[in-house]
């Protein structure tokens, strides 16, 4: 694929657009987290900690996407593992959290490292993928089935 933008090159090196290790955001993304992930992509290799704590504003939207209130992040992911969040959606968006959490008051990880920030773009993909990517392709295939087999199915799930 090739890219019709301008871009700026210093030897092998690309400088514009800045977009840093991260790998590419899920295409199911939502327009505002993406648009946090690139920003973290751009600082990523000049401030992981700065990075970091994008990601986890990233995560506090993406709980609002999937229905929750985003006003405390710990509260949200507690209200999906109620409505029965895959453990490891669970586990990524409380690693993506708590190491936020840690880049801007200072703890146990090291965030200024970019492999960790690396791993939180991963992470965030992952949710993606969990929560919003699979539900869409599984929920496409579904009701493509027959409408005699659906019903079929709904009354079995009634009783």
């Amino acid at each position: 694929m090739q890219c019709s933008e301008h871009t700026l090159w210093l030897s092998d090196k690309m400088l514009y657009p800045d977009t840093g290790d991260a790998p590419l955001p899920n295409v199911e993304m939502p327009e505002k987290i993406k648009a946090l992930y690139a920003e973290a992509a751009c600082i990523q290799m000049k401030s992981p900690r700065g990075a970091a704590a994008l990601l986890r504003l990233a995560i506090q939207l993406l709980c609002v996407e999937l229905g929750e209130k985003g006003k405390n992040i710990n509260d949200d992911i507690s209200a999906l593992v109620g409505k029965g969040l895959p453990i490891i959606v669970q586990q990524s968006l409380d690693v993506v959290r708590v190491t936020g959490n840690n880049a801007v008051h200072p703890g146990q990880i090291d965030t200024d490292d970019p492999t960790v920030v690396t791993q939180l773009f991963e992470l965030i993909n992952v949710i993606v993928e969990y929560m919003i990517a699979m539900p869409k392709r599984v929920s496409g295939i579904y009701d493509s089935l027959p409408a005699k087999t659906l019903e079929a199915i709904q009354k079995r799930d009634e009783s």
